[in-house]
């Protein structure tokens, strides 16, 4: 069987996370799968595994937690930072994926893994240009290349009224302190993630792009069956 890549992203708040540890927790133990979650082993080892080859399932995120990835997430990203221009941010995040695509990513997929991951090139898409930086350009970047050129089979962007994801960023107990946090920016982002041609640029690549919608009064639970019902739908088809 090929390699199954599912890469989950959406406005803050809206549900990605939780969506995520559906899915570890769904393969891992009903499934009986080994799962790496690389969100854990990149905090605890500060460096990639030596092996993927135990594992059936690889938990990923973006930016990493270790590196340039660990550097975005404590400083380069914050709110008030004045010390990065937006071309800087936007090559350091290619610049980590490009990394986490040549060591996991790549060769996962070659070995027949399932991937599942929050955020990745659909991020940079999505908000860099509203920074200042051309899409062309952020395309161009090798990184950024990379991931479009090994898009996910599903793209599942997670849907959520802006005012809602601030409330819910608010209640966090963990604050990330990122300078995206705002209403006004989660308002430009909601348009640009619900768009035709998001989708068709990421269906050009292969992609199948699926919306959940994580509104209010939907709980975590819902969320969590949910993308499960999806997911296992769509690895039902690709094992036939």
């Amino acid at each position: 069987m090929p390699g199954f890549f599912v890469m989950i992203d959406g406005l803050d708040g809206s549900g990605k996370g939780t969506a995520l540890d559906a899915l570890k927790e769904w393969t891992e133990n009903i499934l009986k799968k080994k799962v790496l979650d690389l969100r854990i082993y990149w905090k605890e080892h500060n460096t990639y595994p030596e092996s993927i080859e135990q594992y059936d399932v690889i938990i990923s995120a973006e930016p990493t937690y270790l590196g340039i990835g660990k550097k975005i997430r404590e400083e380069m990203i914050v709110k008030n930072q004045k010390k990065y221009s937006p071309e800087q941010i936007a090559e350091a995040f290619a610049a980590d994926r490009d990394f986490l695509y040549k060591e996991v990513i790549i060769p996962a997929l070659k070995k027949g893994k399932w991937i599942f991951q929050e955020r990745g090139i659909v991020t940079s898409i999505v908000y860099q240009p509203l920074q200042g930086i051309t899409l062309e350009k952020v395309k161009s970047l090798p990184g950024n290349k990379q991931a479009l050129n090994n898009a996910p089979n599903v793209l599942i962007v997670t849907k959520i009224r802006p005012e809602a994801t601030m409330q819910r960023l608010a209640e966090r107990t963990k604050q990330d302190n990122a300078m995206f946090e705002n209403l006004e920016f989660q308002k430009k982002l909601e348009g640009i993630y619900e768009s035709a041609w998001l989708k068709e640029l990421f269906e050009q690549h292969g992609s199948e792009v699926v919306y959940l919608d994580t509104n209010p009064p939907l709980r975590a639970g819902d969320t969590k069956r949910k993308i499960i019902e999806i997911v296992e739908e769509r690895l039902s088809t690709l094992q036939k």
